[in-house]
């Protein structure tokens, strides 16, 4: 009967140590949550409500520059090292849309 206590002593002790290593990673979602319809549908001449309409508030404006409004999504589903990221940036002179950049590459500013 020992041996059979210790054989169940061990594979408990072997199920919590297997189990410990287990972490459950959360998934990370920030920023607008773009459509390919919704960004396509941003044409130049549309006004700053028009574009907060389609696409939301924009993550970014910057202070020095209030003619640039930057979309920016990131995602990573825990667990897993892939990402999807997804920069779109919006220009206006005269409060119209003047320039839509699509899927600007996240390690340089554009």
């Amino acid at each position: 009967m020992t041996g059979t206590r210790l054989t169940r002593r061990s594979l408990l002790a072997l199920a919590g140590a297997t189990l410990a290593g287990c972490v459950y990673r959360v998934d990370v979602q920030q920023g607008n949550l773009l459509d390919d319809t919704d960004i396509e549908a941003v044409k130049p001449g549309m006004t700053r409500s028009q574009v907060r309409f389609l696409l939301g508030t924009p993550v970014v404006q910057d202070p020095f520059d209030k003619d640039r409004w930057d979309y920016v999504y990131y995602f990573r589903r825990g667990g897993t090292r892939r990402e999807e990221k997804r920069w779109v940036i919006v220009r206006f002179a005269d409060d119209k849309v003047t320039d839509i950049r699509k899927d600007v590459p996240f390690d340089r500013p554009g």
